[in-house]
């Protein structure tokens, strides 16, 4: 079994592999599959690499045996009904510049190499405040805390790549500009989604895909786990990442019973 996952998109693309994923082009993954025909692989994406995963599964079906979606983005667009919220927002004037902001391409990563400096202070703050004192599950420790700003901050200072499509595949709140949703009948790879019970991504969007797909499809939710539910409830990542593998591990694991903590939506 072989295990492909996909976070973000690579922030070090060059400009031309970055215009043609805005085309669709999923050139980086084919060639990894390109290398290994014999392999049964497993794609686990997370938040905008769960859309990716997704996009990939679809366009090429046979080189994916599971698809593991983690907290992803793409299942909800404007015209759902919990959109009203920000739309009444983007009619205010904080609105209307944090929309403007975000189509003109300034992301929080512009924020942070803008501060020079002192960017790694307002990233350490972050994280020190969303996996320390605000934390939906468990706190890190000093050390990981030091490791996980010092790793957010390189990578969001970094030359500006792969945030430079967003615009093009998401509108202002994250909200795709061409659901996946409306692929849900197209689905022909089994697929396991994985949510924090506190995630921002909402697991709904995810219920209404379930039912248009005519492959196996199944919802779990960790318990004390936000969008980073591998951070803030790693043991119950695990528990939900190895039990929407149990059929491929062995056989004899399909009919296992749900790990505890997890519930299924």
């Amino acid at each position: 079994m072989f295990i492909v996952g996909v976070d973000q998109v690579d922030l070090t693309l060059p400009a031309k592999a970055l215009k043609k994923l805005r085309r669709g082009s999923l050139t980086p993954l084919r060639n990894g599959e390109k290398q290994r025909t014999s392999v049964t692989s497993y794609c686990l994406g997370i938040s905008f690499g769960g859309y990716v995963a997704a996009k990939y599964a679809l366009k090429h079906p046979e080189h994916v045996q599971h698809l593991i979606l983690v907290g992803s983005a793409g299942f909800s667009s404007e015209s759902d009904s919990k959109s009203e919220r920000l739309t009444q927002f983007r009619a205010t004037w904080k609105g209307a510049i944090l929309n403007h902001l975000w189509e003109s391409n300034f992301t929080p990563q512009k924020v942070v190499r803008g501060l020079g400096p002192w960017g790694p202070g307002l990233v350490r703050r972050y994280t020190t405040a969303r996996f320390g004192a605000y934390s939906t599950g468990e706190v890190l420790a000093e050390e990981e805390s030091k490791l996980l700003t010092d790793y957010v901050y390189h990578t969001l200072a970094a030359k500006a790549s792969g945030e430079l499509c967003l615009k093009f595949i998401f509108s202002f709140g994250a909200y795709a500009r061409k659901p996946l949703l409306q692929s849900a009948s197209e689905w022909k790879v089994p697929t396991t989604f994985i949510y924090g019970f506190d995630d921002w991504m909402s697991f709904e969007g995810a219920q209404q895909a379930r039912q248009h797909m005519k492959v196996p499809c199944e919802i779990i939710r960790v318990p004390q786990g936000g969008h980073f539910v591998f951070i803030d409830n790693p043991t119950g990542f695990h528990s939900a990442v190895f039990y929407a593998c149990r059929m491929y591990i062995s056989p004899n694991l399909e009919t296992e019973h749900l790990p505890e903590g997890l519930t299924l939506a």
